[in-house]
């Protein structure tokens, strides 16, 4: 059976702050875990946030991760960690601009910097 890993399964796994909990994450992701993006959403907050690891960091560490659990929409969200390595926008605009890269979809807001991000995507295309 494909375990789901929440954000605290990936965050212990990721920085190793409870040894005995990380070791049960690493042999989870050993027999095919996988997570949603939802949960990339929490652990992006709390990296940035809690434990203030920069941008750049948190893209390139959970884009690794991915090579060893797989996640739902991959191409958006590793395309929305790019962004987010990339801009200073939040994540979840990032998750927006991405969708609307990747899956044609339109996106309404009134977010200015989003909305500036999104038109300079379209025209990068």
């Amino acid at each position: 059976m494909k375990m789901i890993l929440d954000a605290n399964a990936i965050l212990r796994f990721l920085l190793n702050d409870i040894p005995d909990q990380a070791d049960i994450v690493a042999d989870a992701i050993q027999t095919e875990a996988s997570t949603i993006p939802e949960v990339i959403a929490e652990v992006v907050y709390v990296l940035s946030g809690v434990y203030h690891v920069d941008r750049s960091t948190i893209s390139s560490t959970l884009q690794d991760l991915f090579n060893e659990i797989s996640i739902a929409d991959k191409p958006v969200i590793t395309e929305a960690l790019r962004l987010y390595a990339a801009t200073g926008l939040d994540y979840v605009d990032c998750v927006l601009i991405a969708r609307s890269k990747i899956l044609g979809n339109s996106i309404l807001s009134f977010d200015k910097k989003l909305n500036a991000e999104l038109n300079k995507q379209q025209a990068d295309v």
